[in-house]
């Protein structure tokens, strides 16, 4: 039997990695796109390339050349685009390179990749951001997008015009994901959930006294991204190209997920006051958590909570971690991490 290959882009990434891992396993042959000066961390997938055989090839959605050498060195049966501009909040700051990347850059690699291989099989990572202000709870398939960040906008131009529309007019087998929050020890700490891990384990550690959030209302679907890569492929093996909210189908605060990982971490908190001057005091009575109106978003998206009955029917997917599971996995790592650094053994907690 043919040994399939595939392409992701954005590899280096959280659930690049993941997936990276998931396709070995099902013996593809893996190519991976990396920007030329990505600062996403290299190490974990340099080997996976010398242990297992995947292949890093250097490129740039911006650059329409480096995307047809890659398709043409990979020569994939299957792409994965995971690469994008994916912090919602920078996207406010550089709205024309968030369009660049995540719209145009998405663009060509349709453009190349059907135009090489008209058989290829393409997945889309779009986004519970592109509900924004939603318009009905839950969010499902076919509930409408109604964008509220550069972010978002992006997302919702590069489904309608290359997914839903290339499918329709030439064929193509592209689909999308509509994928709620999920999170992992490989997150980035600039986005909330590793912020919250990271910062409330060094306080424990003793290694930093406060941090500061923005809106603790607001609520988001989060899952595990482990479990979600394994959708992203189940989503490619269908006879058909359909597209697919990918959520937990539950609904929790910010405030919930620091509340999660003070239990995670045995310790006891307290919340006083109310609005900005809302504080988090440990036992002692020491505020180890202030609000900072700089971290609220210009548009905040309160409520996210997805529908995924579709995909459980249609892929048998559901996801397999818990909210409480997967806030102890991210505490966890990052406890084993930082108490590593200071010497103090895995299991402190």
């Amino acid at each position: 039997m043919k040994q399939k290959r595939a392409l992701i882009t954005g590899i280096t990434g959280q659930d690049g990695s993941y997936l990276a891992e998931f396709l070995l396993k099902k013996r593809y042959k893996v190519y991976g796109l990396v920007r030329p000066a990505s600062t996403d961390p290299l190490m974990r997938i340099e080997r996976l390339s010398l242990d297992r055989m995947i292949k890093i090839i250097y490129g740039d959605m911006r650059d329409n050349n480096s995307i047809i050498r890659a398709l043409e060195e990979s020569r994939p049966d299957e792409i994965y685009n995971l690469g994008a501009q994916s912090q919602v909040g920078v996207s406010f700051q550089c709205p024309e390179e968030t369009m660049e990347v995540n719209y145009n850059g998405f663009g060509r690699l349709v453009s190349e990749a059907t135009h090489l291989n008209p058989q290829v099989r393409i997945y889309q990572a779009s986004s519970s951001e592109m509900f924004g202000n939603v318009l009905e709870t839950p969010q499902k398939e076919t509930t409408p997008f109604n964008p509220v960040s550069p972010y978002a906008e992006s997302k919702v131009k590069a489904h309608n015009d290359y997914v839903v529309e290339y499918r329709k007019r030439h064929n193509f087998f592209i689909c999308a994901g509509i994928l709620f929050n999920h999170e992992s020890p490989r997150r980035g700490r600039n986005f909330v959930t590793r912020k919250i891990t990271h910062s409330m384990v060094k306080i424990k550690l003793g290694l930093q006294d406060s941090f500061e959030l923005g809106n603790l209302d607001a609520k988001r679907d989060w899952g595990y991204a482990k479990d979600y890569v394994e959708a992203m492929w189940l989503m490619l093996q269908q006879k058909t190209p359909q597209d697919f909210v990918i959520s937990t189908g539950e609904s929790h605060s910010v405030r919930d997920f620091v509340n999660a990982t003070a239990n995670a971490l045995d310790m006891k908190i307290t919340w006083h006051g109310k609005g900005l001057k809302e504080v988090a005091k440990d036992s002692s009575g020491k505020i180890i958590l202030r609000i900072n109106p700089k971290y609220y978003r210009p548009n905040e998206v309160n409520s996210v909570l997805g529908d995924s009955s579709r995909a459980k029917k249609v892929l048998k997917w559901e996801p397999k971690v818990t909210f409480d599971e997967l806030v102890e996995i991210i505490t966890k790592a990052d406890l084993e991490s930082l108490g590593g650094v200071i010497g103090i053994h895995k299991d402190y907690a």
